[in-house]
């Protein structure tokens, strides 16, 4: 379950809408090279007069799954065009780290087909396990 996403500007940013209870809401998801085959990747709502993400904002449209669902289907577009990238991410805040690690371990099995998904705990990379709190992760092709 997804949104219809467009890429622009060169597979780096992709815009989409969420709609749900409070209406229909512009929103984006960044990849940004950080590294060597290293990206991380952000996304919030798109603020026009701005130009840019709040990742701190909560929209409450009810539609987190699919959402979270959208950003995964970015990352496959991106991992399409850049096949050794590494995607990290993390929440802008502990519950949205939290947030995004329960989603992961839901949908674990279908991720597991085409990604190697590490968490970072106790100063650390590991391979992602169930029930274990992380701080980051990171996501890369198989």
């Amino acid at each position: 379950m997804r949104y219809p996403v467009k890429a622009i500007e060169d597979k780096g940013f992709y815009e989409f809408h969420s709609e749900g209870s409070n209406g229909r809401i512009k929103m984006g998801i960044v990849l940004t090279h950080i590294g060597e085959n290293l990206f991380y990747l952000g996304f919030g709502d798109w603020n026009e007069e701005k130009r840019k993400l709040n990742d701190f904002s909560r929209i409450n449209n009810g539609d987190t799954d699919k959402i979270l669902g959208t950003v995964a289907s970015a990352v496959l577009d991106f991992t399409d065009n850049i096949p050794h990238a590494r995607i990290f991410f993390e929440g802008s805040t502990p519950a949205r780290t939290r947030l995004y690690q329960i989603g992961i371990n839901n949908n674990l099995i279908e991720i597991n087909k085409t990604f190697e998904v590490q968490g970072f705990i106790n100063d650390h990379w590991e391979g992602f396990r169930a029930g274990r709190n992380y701080e980051a992760f990171v996501v890369e092709r198989k």
